[in-house]
């Protein structure tokens, strides 16, 4: 497997640097993360939502579900939910279904950041397989997406015991 074409030049047309990360194959977060070596805070895990009958990008770390109704507050929308994996297949078609890319800018969908993933020097994210990644500076993100960024992590409960 291999990044995407269409994703890689997504980024390198843009002059954004990134590092590729090959990995054995993941399907969670958390596995996606530590199979990359990658704290699961500095892991942005992206969410397929439909907002007002939409798609938008919703990313949180490796630890975090989506509040959907911050996102819904955030996107200034009357409702949202999770697209279903029929929804996301079709509209990822150069991904792996569930690996997407949080390209919204690609896809022609908003992308909304969680504000703790913004804290750390770099991100790391699938592209476009389950078993590719790329990890590349926050900063560099944000000039390449332009993300919205809100508060639309909501801890698991596991992890609040670990974090307090």
């Amino acid at each position: 497997m291999a990044i995407p074409e269409t994703i890689r030049r997504f980024v390198e047309t843009r002059g954004i640097g990134f590092t590729p990360i090959h990995h054995r194959i993941a399907y969670t977060a958390q596995e996606e993360a530590a199979a990359t070596h990658v704290p699961g805070r500095e892991w942005a895990k992206t969410v397929v939502c439909i907002a007002d009958g939409q798609p938008v990008l919703a990313m949180v770390t490796a630890y975090d579900h989506v509040d959907l109704e911050a996102v819904r507050t955030a996107c200034g929308a009357k409702a949202v939910r999770l697209a279903s994996e029929a929804e996301f297949r079709s509209l990822y078609p150069d991904c792996e279904t569930g690996a997407m890319a949080p390209f919204g800018p690609l896809y022609g969908q908003t992308v909304f950041v969680d504000e703790s993933l913004t804290h750390d020097e770099q991100i790391t994210f699938h592209a476009g397989t389950h078993a590719d990644a790329m990890r590349m500076r926050y900063e560099d993100f944000a000039e390449l997406v332009h993300p919205v960024t809100s508060c639309i992590g909501r801890r698991t409960l596991a992890r609040r015991k670990l974090t307090h």
